[in-house]
């Protein structure tokens, strides 16, 4: 479709929704983006959405692009946009992209955090928005530990057995453990990611402060060893898309 190309950044926190693509009978959060522009444009373009989110993952930053009939102003359509969102999902910004731009297609990576609460007591305010982790987190041991995720590699033995993708070759340009307080930070980007890949090299990683991995053992998945029920999938209530790069 010939027209004018825009590109939306929106955040969104992932609680109340089956995750980001459309679904009947469920709340997603493409679904409630595209009621907001259908009311605000009077009809609904063909949109594109950066990747697919599962229930409860959240986004600091998940892109839409598509594709309308005329310029319009991007400032007044972030405004019109949120006046019909709910206020969990907000616009932050809206650009005009060029005619060919996706924001799946177009996109050279994507970068993840998993936040995880390191104490016996569960901080109220990060209820269903990180992991309690109760067992002792050495923060240093761990990124150097994420280190051997930098790279290409095969992720095979990372990813959900779903996966329908061929290619489970990824490159990963960073990896790495933050510690600020009782709140501990994992950090991945890469040039994408698989199905609960994120969510399964956060989990390989608290297996190793369990003590039941070590960096050799998640070496040997990395080159050839299959999954099984040592390298684990986090839930999905500490993940965030946290940025698109294009």
């Amino acid at each position: 479709m010939s027209g004018f190309n825009y590109l939306a950044d929106i955040s969104f926190v992932g609680t109340e929704y089956h995750g980001s693509q459309i679904q009947k009978n469920a709340v997603t959060v493409q679904g409630v983006f595209q009621d907001s522009l259908k009311a605000v444009l009077g009809y609904l373009p063909d949109i594109k959405c950066c990747s697919r989110t599962d229930t409860g993952v959240h986004a600091r930053h998940f892109t839409i692009s598509f594709c309308i009939d005329r310029a319009r102003e991007c400032s007044r359509m972030v405004s019109a946009l949120n006046a019909h969102l709910p206020f969990d999902v907000r616009v932050l910004s809206i650009r005009e992209v060029p005619e060919d731009f996706h924001a799946r297609y177009s996109s050279k990576g994507k970068v993840y955090e998993y936040l995880v609460w390191n104490s016996r007591v569960m901080d109220p305010f990060l209820n269903g928005r990180a992991l309690q982790f109760t067992v002792p987190i050495d923060e240093k041991t761990l990124d150097d530990t994420a280190k051997v995720f930098l790279g290409t590699h095969d992720f095979s033995s990372f990813c959900s057995t779903g996966t329908d993708v061929e290619d489970k070759v990824r490159n990963v340009s960073l990896a790495d453990v933050k510690r600020d307080g009782d709140l501990v930070t994992f950090r991945f980007s890469a040039d994408g990611f698989l199905y609960n890949m994120a969510r399964i090299m956060t989990g390989s990683l608290l297996q190793t402060a369990r003590g039941k991995l070590d960096k050799n053992d998640i070496l040997l998945y990395l080159n050839g060893k299959k999954r099984d029920n040592l390298l684990i999938t986090v839930p999905a209530c500490g993940l965030y898309l946290t940025e698109v790069l294009y």
